[in-house]
């Protein structure tokens, strides 16, 4: 069985996205190297072309059928991080501090979320840097966190 139904090639990224039957189940950044993949049905074609949208404006709003997956801590932690305005962020603390639970705790949710892009998970930052991304404290994925935060404080990518 093939992992993802599609790799896309960002200005920021491969973006794996994987769905299962009438479902987003995942999105992942992949090393460059990792290779294109053109979408293998509708749903993973949908995404695609919503990830190029988001890549030209990223004030876009995704709307995608999601699996539903997670605790409910992680599924609160990524409502939180859905609220955050496009171009702002937040900390681990303060969200940690509405939940009332621990800053790790909250980097733990943001580092399992399933659908980056989709749930802005890079717009959660520590309160002195830019913090981890998808469990990484550096790498390609920290360049990967940089490159969203830069891109929508700029307003896009030009094509």
């Amino acid at each position: 069985m093939q992992r993802f139904q599609a790799k896309l090639e960002t200005p920021f990224a491969l973006v794996g996205v994987r769905t299962e039957g009438a479902a987003l189940a995942e999105i992942v950044y992949l090393p460059r190297s990792a290779g294109s993949l053109a979408p293998a049905n509708a749903l993973a074609e949908q995404a695609c072309a919503q990830i190029e949208k988001y890549a030209a404006d990223p004030s876009y709003r995704f709307e995608l059928p999601l699996k539903q997956i997670g605790t409910a801590f992680q599924r609160r932690v990524w409502e939180l991080i859905a609220s955050i305005p496009c171009g702002e962020t937040r900390s681990y603390g303060e969200f940690a501090r509405i939940l009332k639970s621990a800053p790790r705790a909250v980097g733990q949710a943001c580092g399992t979320n399933y659908f980056p892009l989709v749930i802005p998970c890079h717009r959660v930052v520590a309160a002195n840097g830019i913090g981890g991304f998808a469990h990484s404290s550096g790498g390609y994925l920290i360049e990967v966190k940089r490159a969203l935060l830069a891109h929508e404080q700029h307003g896009g990518y030009d094509r």
